[in-house]
Parts: C-alpha cells; structure tokens; sequence
C-alpha cells in the first residue's frame, strides 16, 4: 500500500489523509519488524527494488533508480537516485528509529506464582511503566520455526508473530490492600511487572476440548528445552498463529504490546491516540515523503540521492548493528558513491566518497515533547512547542542534540520558503537534563550535516501517546520539501572553502 501523495480537499473536522493512513500505518507496526515490514510493503508498492547487503552492487545501481534493503528485519534503507546523478553528488537523508519501551520477554519465560501462570518480562527502554497496567496485552515479534518439506528435511525459517488478541494483563494491586498507593507508586519491575496469562489449575486439569488439549500438550512436551524453557501456553498461542506444532518453535524475540487500535480522537478529529508515536510516526512521514519525493518528474532534475534509514536501538543507546552507532549509514553511502562512480578506474574511490559527505545533509527525526497543559512550567519559557504548529527543531548547546545554526536555519527555510509549513523552536530548561537521539551519533560517526528534529507530542513513552493529526501532514510536507528543495538552497550558502572572503580588509 503507497502512501497517499497530494490528498483530494477533506470535509471540514476531518482529519488530514496522512493522519489516517499513520494509523493504519501504526495499527500493522507493533513491533520494529512489523514497522519494517508495513515500510517494505509500501516502497515496493510505489516502485521500490530490492536489494541485499550481502550482494554486489556494483552495475545495478542507476540514476533514476529506487531501492531498499533490510538489516536484521527491524531497520531499513530506501533511496531514490537523482537522474541527474554525478559521481561525488551528496545524499539527502532522514532518520528515524522503529523501536519503543515495552516489557520484552526474557530469554526463559515460564513462571508461576498461586494459581496463576506468567511470563517473565525485561525492560526495554525507559517506559513510563504505570502506564503497563491493567491494559489488555497482546505479545508479538519474531519467531525461528523449524518447516519441514514434502520430503522431511528440515529447515530453519525466520518468520514474523502477532497474538493480537487480549492474551496477558499485568494487574495493579487493590486500593484497599494499600492505602498508600496514590500517594506514590515505584514500579519495581521485577517484582511488579509479571503478566497473567493462563490460569494454572485450568492448565492442569484441561479446559474446553479435552481431545484437542491433550494434543496440543503433547506437541509442548515433544521439545523438552522449549517446555522447560517457556510456558507451554505460550508457545501454544505462537504455534496456533504460525500454523505449526510447539515443538517447532526454535526460539524467538517477542515483546508485550497493547491491543487496543491506534485511533483518530478529539472532539474535532485533531488528535492521534496511539502507542509507539515515539518514534513511529517519524518513521511514517520520512516513508511518505521518500516516496512523495522520488516519482520520475520529481527526480529528473536532481544530483542528490535522497535516502531514508530507519534503525533499530534508539531507546537503548544506538549501539547494535542495526543501530545508528552502527556501520550501515557509511556502508550505504560508501557502496551507493562506488556504485553509481562506474567501474572505469577514471575517479578516486575514496574522494569521491568524502565529497559526497560534504555535500550531504541529515534530518534526525523523532518526537518532541509538547507544552503540557497540566505541567507548562517544565518548559522553558519561549520554547514550548504547541499542538497543530509545525515540526520543532531541537537545540542543545552541550550537543545532545547535533543542530546548529547552519543547518537549523536550512531546515527552517525550506519548510517557511517551500513546504509553507510552520515550524516551532525547543531547547530544555537550563535546570533539567536533555534528552538526546540519533542525530549526534550520526553526525559523529558520518561528518554530514545534522539536524534534530520531530513533531510534537504528549505521553512521551508511555503505553499511549498522543499527538497532533495536523501536525503528521506538516512533518510529511516538511520533509518531502527537504528531499526536493535541499540543493537548490543549499546552493545558496557557503560556510567552508571561501575563508579568504573573511580575512579581506573592510572599506
């Protein structure tokens, strides 16, 4: 399914066709492989090729081309070739992250405490744990299953998971067996955190179809290491939906994930009520605008390749192979410049590769934190980024975040001059810590050109969140402007190289 490209004029309150389609965006995303894979579908629906990393690139690559490829199925790259590519020509790149806090399943899952079965859960990320409670949960992610051929030889195959039904609660404790508890709850997540799934005498004695549970029983039981392992429940409900025996089940990464749908919500359609907004929408409005960006008129004119990567990680530092502190944005761009430099000897690999950087810009995109009604004094004064105006730029002195004056005024420009867009300005109170994200270990790691930026939202982190439905059309207005207009301003400025011009003497 493409994203929608210029939407038809909508009905007064309803909300934008972008803010739609971000919910059912959010709605197939539960997990990062499922943001990869609800991505995936998209560029190959609007024309996109596959390709691998473990390929050669060298001759498939072309001006005027459009690709992707997957690493460790929670990231991606997609690109689109300028026509008018030359050897050196820079890269225009937005990114983002998949991943959001949630309880991930430990490696050894099967617990039980009175009557109840559970699975043991790890934090992953800083959650607003609280949050967690008495929500209806479901458990999705990625699985190894163990198929077998018509002729018995069996095989290892990588396949995806998805119980989207109300399967676990992690339950609070009643008000009255402690008074003190809105007085202030620490979750410990050790002790706290435990999901229901199953009742244990149920298991024991056999519920519903006794023929039909014995048998699902035996199929647990025929893998020992997995039974003793992961409660058979639980591997009972991944079998059922991949369409295989327990015993299958070689191992897998599976998180909690709230059941209840991503929605259109407000009293005029001007929110959206979703989870994972942190970081999925970003991830949603750079796909849209790649794709926006890279039609055949768009591209007949341009030199840069406009590139989106989503990773994996962020929550959690980055450092992971599929993390932004990972090789895969300098492995893209090296093997793109070499690629699409030809195979004649005539140009020097590895300059070709560093002018290419320094004529490249990135756009770090995720979520802001907008101006809570309830709590407006935890922003600075001046700097309190509002619902419905505009993508924020981010701005930390201490570099937590990698904007600076060059390329947050280029960012700005080009959604004022453009994209006619508004655009909101943030910098953290001088008394709280600054958060931080992906764009200073990008800037780091590539020596591009970075900026931080993000549309604003609230319930930062929690099992819901909220944001602004006008404000996804402005993020994906603002950053197809970005991949179409960057040169053309670019063009315009010049900072390095001209050091001359500032030791002339005034007149």
């Amino acid at each position: 399914r493409a994203c929608p490209s210029q939407p038809p004029m909508a009905p007064p309150n309803a909300p934008p066709p972008e803010a739609v389609d971000l919910v059912e965006y959010l709605n197939e995303a539960w997990t990062p492989y499922h943001a990869v894979l609800a991505s995936c579908k998209r560029l190959m629906a609007a024309g996109f090729e596959e390709i691998s990393e473990r390929d050669s690139w060298s001759g498939s690559l072309k001006p005027g081309g459009k690709y992707f490829f997957t690493r460790n199925m929670s990231a991606v790259c997609a690109f689109a070739v300028g026509k008018n590519h030359k050897p050196g020509s820079g890269f225009v790149i937005i990114g983002a992250h998949t991943d959001s806090p949630c309880p991930k399943l430990k490696p050894k899952t099967k617990a039980k405490n009175e009557t109840f079965l559970q699975t043991r859960v790890q934090n992953y990320g800083g959650g607003l744990w609280y949050t967690w409670f008495d929500r209806d949960l479901g458990v999705a992610g990625r699985v190894l299953v163990n198929r077998k051929d018509a002729g018995g030889t069996a095989t290892p195959t990588h396949e995806l998971v998805r119980v989207d039904r109300p399967v676990m609660r992690i339950s609070s404790l009643a008000i009255h067996l402690d008074r003190t508890l809105n007085d202030g709850f620490k979750v410990n997540f050790q002790t706290h955190m435990a999901p229901i799934i199953a009742d244990e005498v149920e298991r024991v004695l056999g519920g519903g179809d006794s023929n039909d549970d014995d048998s699902k029983r035996r199929k647990t039981t025929k893998d020992k290491d997995s039974s003793s392992k992961h409660c058979p429940v639980l591997l009972e409900l991944f079998a059922e939906e991949l369409n295989c025996d327990p015993g299958d089940i070689l191992d897998f990464e599976c998180q909690l994930c709230d059941t209840q749908k991503s929605a259109i919500g407000g009293a005029r359609n001007e929110y959206v009520f979703s989870g994972r907004l942190d970081n999925l929408q970003s991830c949603h409005a750079s796909l849209c605008a790649l794709i926006r960006a890279s039609s055949d008129a768009s591209l007949e004119h341009e030199h840069l390749t406009r590139m989106m990567v989503h990773y994996d990680h962020e929550e959690v530092g980055s450092d992971s192979a599929q993390g932004a502190g990972s090789s895969m944005t300098e492995d893209a761009l090296r093997r793109i410049t070499r690629a699409l430099a030809g195979a004649d000897g005539a140009n020097d690999l590895d300059d070709l590769d560093a002018r290419a950087r320094r004529a490249s810009f990135v756009v770090s995109a995720d979520m802001a934190h907008a101006v809570h009604p309830n709590y407006a004094d935890k922003h600075e004064p001046g700097h309190r980024p509002r619902f419905g105006a505009g993508v924020v730029i981010k701005h930390n002195a201490n570099q937590r975040y990698a904007t600076d004056a060059i390329t947050g005024w280029l960012f700005r420009e080009i959604g004022e001059r453009y994209a006619n867009v508004p655009v909101q300005e943030f910098v953290v109170r001088s008394d709280l810590g600054c958060g931080s994200t992906i764009g200073p270990t990008l800037s780091t790691n590539t020596g591009i050109r970075t900026v931080d930026v993000g549309a604003p939202q609230l319930s930062m982190h929690s099992v819901r969140e909220m944001c602004s439905a006008k404000d996804v059309k402005h993020a994906v207005d603002h950053y197809a402007a970005v991949y179409e207009k960057f040169g053309q301003l670019d063009a315009t400025l010049v900072v390095d190289g001209r050091i001359g011009n500032l030791c002339r003497e005034c007149k």
